[in-house]
């Protein structure tokens, strides 16, 4: 596939050819919460009961499965900013380093986890047991599964103190999550870019020519990254120095027991 499409919420498509050597411009899908809800709505993701007044972006290409929305409006999504700032407990030392190529380094974001009793996670050289639930992180959990029919198990969190905190391309594909589960990512605070790039897309030398695509990710929104998208496609959230504020982004997943 060499062209790259989104489909939005009236069925048009949205998207520009990006090759990044020539310097032109990635494929977007982005809006503000209040055009968001006004466009009709869309087939939910999944058949929860509270899902009627949200209006759903697909996004699609090959291996790409996302859909996109406005979870939380405006008030409630600042309080529960507010909560996160004040409840979360985030790691420090040796938890607050990554590898990369066999060498430690400071994490450029605030991380934590909070999940079930009894998992563990492994990610950038670390292996995790996660703090127990806090009740604004359930409630959060909640609501994404109200919404999608889904169910979690373990979250991470990124804190972004404001737009230099980054994080470089990876896929969440570790060998702890359950297969064939979705990822739900919910954000909180500052708008920030979302890259998704195809694995073969990536390097000087591409071997295919598959676009990019850019997303905003709006304070109160939620993206679920479908089954197969963390094989085939690379995401990152890159620096942008004109970002002030601070962004907290909740990952819920879906964590096998582990085994004894």
């Amino acid at each position: 596939m060499d062209r790259f499409l989104v489909k939005r919420a009236l069925g048009g498509l949205v998207g520009k050819r990006e090759q990044e050597q020539t310097g032109a411009g990635p494929a977007e899908l982005g809006e503000d919460e209040e055009s968001a809800r006004k466009r009709p709505r869309r087939e939910t993701p999944g058949s929860g009961a509270d899902s009627a007044g949200l209006s759903w972006r697909r996004i699609r290409s090959e291996g790409l499965d996302c859909d996109y929305t406005v979870l939380f409006g405006k008030a409630e999504a600042d309080e529960i900013f507010r909560e996160l700032e004040q409840e979360v407990e985030y790691f420090t030392g040796a938890l607050a380093k990554v590898q990369v190529f066999g060498k430690w380094h400071s994490v450029p974001r605030k991380q934590a986890t909070y999940g079930d009793a009894g998992l563990t996670y492994t990610f950038s050289g670390l292996t995790l047991s996660p703090k127990p639930w806090i009740p604004v992180l359930e409630r959060v959990r909640d609501r994404v599964s109200l919404v999608t029919g889904q169910t979690f198990n373990f979250v991470l969190v990124n804190r972004y103190k404001d737009g230099c905190d980054h994080i470089g391309e990876h896929r969440d594909d570790e060998r702890e999550l359950a297969p064939g589960s979705p990822i739900a990512s919910v954000s909180f605070g500052a708008c920030r870019d979302f890259f998704f790039r195809h694995r073969h897309a990536r390097g000087r030398s591409p071997s295919r020519r598959l676009e990019v695509v850019r997303l905003p990710l709006a304070h109160g929104s939620l993206l679920m990254m479908n089954h197969p998208t963390n094989s085939h496609w690379y995401h990152s959230l890159p620096v942008r120095k004109n970002v002030l504020a601070p962004r907290v982004n909740l990952t819920f997943r879906r964590i096998l027991p582990t085994r004894k």
